[in-house]
């Protein structure tokens, strides 16, 4: 068996679980699904009232915005619903010892401990962001064709690369640090700004958010491709965007792993 069709079997094993799971408490999945929901639509209001207001911010017009958002939306969406649980449980389970599991399972340790469950909630919400960046779309008369779709799709799945690598980088320290309850949560400070347009950002912040950490262009990028067409020296710089930031990671998360000292050790 190749490694690829081997780790895909494992991965459509803990999906499976993860569904059973979940099925298990379908009053719990439906809250959380709600809180998503209304924080989404809180977030889309907001957009109106603001563009009441106003014809543009930054260049951009209200349905560019939309879809800006949406794009961003569809990213933490699919982060939550795919790595966010269990890199959130990284730091927990070495503080404890409980990391040893992952050490003792017959797969990589990065895969096993990315992949063991997923989030249903966060995974059905981003049908909603999908459908705000549509609606968008139609708004600003946007006709995509398969490779202008193909292309949108595959600059999400480099910004999520790069969430990815942000919260494993993150949680990564927790192999050198004692104290880290709550550093988890400077991912959500962090990709807060991607829900702002690029040319709002000047100066210092500019250098800071734009060029030094990769929140904004995570969705600028597709979103700004979808609207404008393609830009190469977009696409590139976000691609190498991705494959820097995930090769640190790895590379500190495997660092960390080096120093971990198991439970009974």
């Amino acid at each position: 068996m190749s490694p690829a069709l081997y780790y895909l079997k494992i991965w459509l094993a803990s999906a499976r679980y993860s569904i059973v799971r979940t099925m298990m408490f379908r009053m719990d999945f439906l809250m959380w699904s709600l809180v998503e929901f209304f924080w989404m639509a809180v977030n889309i209001l907001l957009i109106g009232v603001i563009y009441s207001h106003t014809d543009s911010i930054a260049g951009w017009s209200q349905y560019e915005m939309l879809l800006l958002v949406g794009t961003a939306m569809i990213l933490q969406r699919l982060m939550m619903g795919f790595f966010w649980s269990n890199l959130f449980e990284l730091g927990r389970n070495i503080r404890n010892g409980q990391f040893d599991f992952f050490l003792a399972q017959p797969g990589n340790p990065l895969f096993m401990l990315s992949t063991r469950k997923l989030d249903l909630d966060g995974l059905l919400n981003s049908f909603i962001a999908i459908a705000l960046v549509i609606y968008s779309a139609s708004k600003l008369g946007l006709t995509p064709g398969v490779l202008d779709i193909a292309l949108y799709v595959a600059l999400l799945g480099c910004s999520l690369v790069i969430h990815y690598a942000a919260v494993l980088l993150i949680v990564s320290l927790t192999f050198w640090l004692i104290g880290s309850q709550g550093i988890e949560g400077s991912y959500f400070t962090l990709f807060e700004f991607a829900r702002l347009p690029r040319q709002a950002f000047v100066g210092v912040r500019e250098v800071l958010f734009v060029w030094a950490l990769p929140a904004v262009i995570s969705s600028n990028v597709p979103a700004a491709t979808l609207i404008h067409g393609f830009q190469p020296h977009y696409v590139l710089w976000l691609g190498a965007t991705a494959i820097v930031w995930l090769s640190v990671a790895i590379w500190v998360f495997r660092a960390g792993l080096r120093r971990y000292a198991s439970a009974s050790s």
